[in-house]
């Protein structure tokens, strides 16, 4: 079987030091499988990506001495796709659209006697309704509906499980709720480009820090619903600083142009990443 991984950061900021240990870790995982290490732009988000951030990234990783293989991925050239795939949703009755606000959402989570305190459940409203409030133009997300997915898979539904960290694990979509996988007028998410893109790139093993633990139950499910073979996951620890955070551009964490205008190599971040010499 052949080892495929990728990396797929955001164009939203300069790379830091967290990002550098997720790097190293799918491409070292690979290099030692013999399969093939893919760097993929995630660059959905319009309102925050910057061109300059985009060619920062190449330039950063190949200053860690990364190569990849074949061409780097743009989300951003890649929308029909995506239209496409939520389109198919649609028509299977497995999305609905939520013109709640979050004030109203997280007013209604607040409320709930039971559960997950920040899993949004929702649902389709009568058609008059939704028809009153698309005239009005109200803005709205495309939700996955739980409930119909449920009914789509059938018996498949208990069935649902996936590799992670090295043991089988058994998918639990409803961690989340019903998740926002496209809005009004942008055809999809992060859920849905990413598992569309590691289908169609032949993705076999998805390396990525843990916070993202949670998010592979729903990609699962996206899996079974389009018939996409399901990666085994692994999650690699957090990056933090010295008060225990995680790194996060957000938080203006030291950049990896940053750390080399000081003189810091690539073998030093290594070393105090802790990441074996190569």
């Amino acid at each position: 079987m052949s080892f495929v991984t990728r990396f797929a950061p955001s164009p939203t900021g300069y790379l830091h030091r967290g990002h550098a240990f997720s790097a190293w870790t799918a491409h070292d995982a690979a290099r030692a499988a013999g399969g093939r290490f893919l760097l993929r732009i995630e660059d959905i988000d319009a309102g925050r990506r910057r061109p300059e951030f985009d060619a920062a990234i190449e330039e950063d990783l190949a200053w860690l001495g990364l190569t990849w293989d074949g061409p780097v991925r743009r989300q951003s050239a890649h929308m029909a796709d995506y239209a496409a795939v939520l389109d198919q949703l649609i028509a299977r009755g497995l999305v609905y659209r939520c013109f709640k606000t979050r004030k109203e959402l997280m007013a209604g989570i607040e409320n709930a006697p039971h559960g997950r305190g920040d899993v949004v459940r929702s649902a389709p409203l009568p058609a008059a309704e939704e028809r009153t409030l698309m005239e009005d133009g109200r803005p709205y997300a495309w939700r996955l509906s739980l409930d119909a997915c449920r009914a789509a898979l059938g018996p498949a539904w208990t069935d649902l499980d996936f590799q992670a960290d090295g043991a089988r694990v058994r998918a639990e979509p409803e961690r989340l709720g019903d998740v926002v996988v496209a809005r009004k007028e942008f055809p999809t998410s992060y859920h849905l480009a990413s598992v569309h893109d590691d289908a169609l790139q032949g993705v076999t093993h998805v390396i990525r820090g843990e916070d993202l633990r949670e998010a592979a139950h729903l990609h699962v499910l996206l899996q079974a619903l389009f018939g996409w073979p399901t990666p085994a996951y692994r999650h690699h620890p957090l990056i933090l600083d010295a008060e225990g955070r995680r790194l996060a551009k957000r938080d203006a964490a030291e950049t990896l142009r940053a750390l080399r205008a000081t003189g810091r190599t690539p073998a030093d971040i290594r070393a105090s990443l802790r990441l074996p010499v190569l």
